[in-house]
């Protein structure tokens, strides 16, 4: 399941925000080695300050498995401001239909082998799926993404082959670094789905979110219908179970709320 974290909804789920820098700190500060600053075991740097979005994988839990982040390239973003050496001396690309893509992991330890919904597998390409679809909704037609060579070999083992490059291989800390393109096509999108078996959407809403266990029982205690509704959403086998359980859930407490309203 794939959550987008904005401007606009991040008050709503701080939790879940802290709980994306802890797996960037553990990827990007130990697993990779990469030369950034970990706070607290949590991985941050000043463009996270600019209202970024967040392209965040969950658990059927809720639990964070997942995480990219979508930046302007018409203002602030690491390719122009912190590996401009990849540019080798052309200027940086600033459109307003380009987004800079950069922090892409996802769990290893949460996360199994093979192929299913559960596994490494499944949560890569559902999160480059859900990072793709989400820039073509805004009116994105490109991503350019800042990597490695070993996410350059997972974008192309997982049929999402950048389209071109930019620039030429630079030093970042540890491991080299380069710039990728990719366009925001249904095509492109199409092959990710047939990679990793994914059929139907892959979005859920802010509400939805909100209902997931492990996030639920972060805010206010549970009255007997969340308790059920919980109980639902925890009982269910498949993906569509668990969607028509969330949205049982929703429509529930908007009927509760529209009374209340009444009464006031």
């Amino acid at each position: 399941m794939i959550l987008v974290i904005d401007a606009l909804n991040k008050h709503k789920f701080p939790k879940l925000l802290d709980e994306m820098f802890l797996l960037r700190g553990r990827v990007f500060g130990g697993r990779l080695g990469w030369d950034v600053s970990v706070d607290k075991g949590r991985e941050r740097d000043h463009f996270d300050d600019l209202d970024p979005a967040y392209v965040i994988g969950l658990d059927d839990e809720g639990h964070v498995v997942s995480c990219v982040r979508a930046l302007q390239t018409t203002g602030p973003h690491m390719l122009s401001d912190v590996f401009s050496e990849i540019l080798d001396g052309e200027p940086p690309i600033r459109s307003a239909t380009i987004w800079e893509s950069t922090r892409f992991c996802v769990d290893t330890k949460r996360l199994g082998r093979g192929k299913g919904p559960n596994s490494l597998s499944y949560a890569t390409c559902e999160l480059m799926l859900g990072s793709l679809e989400y820039a073509q909704q805004s009116g994105i037609t490109d991503i350019i993404t800042v990597i490695d060579p070993v996410m350059d070999r997972v974008l192309k083992r997982s049929d999402n082959a950048p389209y071109d490059y930019v620039g030429k291989v630079a030093d970042m800390g540890k491991v080299p670094a380069l710039a990728a393109l990719l366009d925001c096509t249904d095509e492109r999108m199409d092959r990710i789905r047939a990679h990793g078996g994914i059929e139907g959407e892959v979005f859920i809403s802010d509400e939805q979110a909100l209902a997931l266990p492990a996030i639920a029982a972060r805010t206010k205690p549970k009255s007997d219908l969340e308790k059920y509704c919980e109980e639902q959403i925890s009982a269910a086998t498949t993906k569509q179970e668990k969607l028509a359980a969330l949205r049982l859930k929703e429509v529930l407490e908007d009927k509760i709320r529209s009374r209340m309203d009444q009464r006031a």
